[in-house]
């Protein structure tokens, strides 16, 4: 195994044992149930958006070392950024785990590289970001949809 394979392996197993992101978003304006029904990984995505920015991004559930360290990654990567920067960064990391290669850098969330190999895998990568994209689309807590 490579050093670099080292360290990604590092990464997903710490972010995984000891997520940084777990717990609820307070207040709480945007809040989404994510499920991969076929690992079994589940997580309630929870966000503060203000201003039209993401200024927390927490989320609550089990799964699988990959589920969680990708949730965990990508609430930090999500958190500061605008509504849209965050969709569209999905969208990148969505198509870089399916095996293009992204046209920026990615960071620290490229430590899940090597699911690209293991494509009964890259739901477990993705839920976490498709839920993201699911609470942002959604109506926000507390809001009333109108007629």
């Amino acid at each position: 195994m490579s050093l670099l394979e080292q360290v990604y392996r590092q990464v997903i197993m710490e972010r995984s044992r000891k997520p940084r992101h777990r717990g609820t978003a307070e207040p709480t304006t945007h809040e989404k149930e994510g499920v991969n029904p076929s690992c079994g990984d589940e997580l309630t995505l929870t966000l503060n958006v203000a201003d039209g920015v993401i200024r927390e991004a927490r989320f609550t559930g089990s799964g699988c070392a990959i589920s969680l360290a990708s949730a965990d990654l990508m609430a930090d990567a999500v958190t500061g950024l605008p509504v849209e920067e965050a969709l569209s960064l999905g969208a990148t990391f969505r198509n870089f785990i399916r095996g293009e290669d992204p046209a920026v850098d990615l960071g620290e969330l490229q430590a899940l590289e090597g699911v690209r190999q293991l494509h009964a895998r890259v739901k477990c990568a993705t839920l976490a970001w498709l839920t993201l994209e699911a609470a942002l689309k959604d109506h926000p807590v507390g809001a009333h949809p109108t007629s």
